[in-house]
């Protein structure tokens, strides 16, 4: 386990469910980290990620302050070393270190699983999501305009990516 901003990362289990699920629908609630309106149940959820890249971060209080998961691009075996990033950090935890935390131990995880690519979209309105995915070494690739529409709004999508010079 690493430590650092005070806080440590783990592995996410089921039993953090309840508090990854809060953090992720605060997020959902902010309307600019994805187009989802629900958290889905734990079975979904945990069928959607990969077992073996995904995190929590724990504050000194002993109490989980923000997540980190990968979920498969595709099927095809072609894609078997690309990844998806979903990081959330608690809104009282926000500023504090505990993102880049996150996705640095996320990154060093899925190098070690044989990951060469990882990959994220994010609305160009989350600033914060982007920089924080810049500081840890990934670029905007592109812009996808007019992806989805939010509340009857058209919203874009940057795409950024991390390539990994280990793997």
């Amino acid at each position: 386990m690493k430590t650092a901003a005070g806080v440590s990362c783990r592995s996410l289990t089921a039993e953090d469910w309840p508090d990854v699920k809060a953090i992720y629908e605060e997020g959902i609630a902010s309307g600019d980290a994805t187009f989802e309106r629900t958290a889905p149940p734990w079975p979904d959820w945990d069928a959607g990620h990969l077992s073996s890249c995904r995190l929590v971060a724990i504050g000194s209080d002993g109490r989980v302050v923000g997540w980190a998961a990968l979920s498969r691009v595709s099927g095809r075996c072609v894609y078997a070393g690309v990844a998806e990033v979903s990081v959330y950090v608690a809104s009282g935890a926000r500023g504090r270190g505990v993102g880049t935390h996150l996705l640095a131990t996320l990154v060093e995880r899925s190098e070690a699983h044989g990951l060469w690519t990882l990959q994220a979209g994010v609305f160009p309105e989350n600033v914060a999501s982007v920089t924080l995915h810049e500081r840890c070494g990934f670029r905007v690739v592109g812009r996808r305009e007019r992806l989805g529409q939010m509340d009857g709004r058209w919203r874009d999508v940057l795409l950024l990516e991390r390539r990994s010079a280990r793997v």
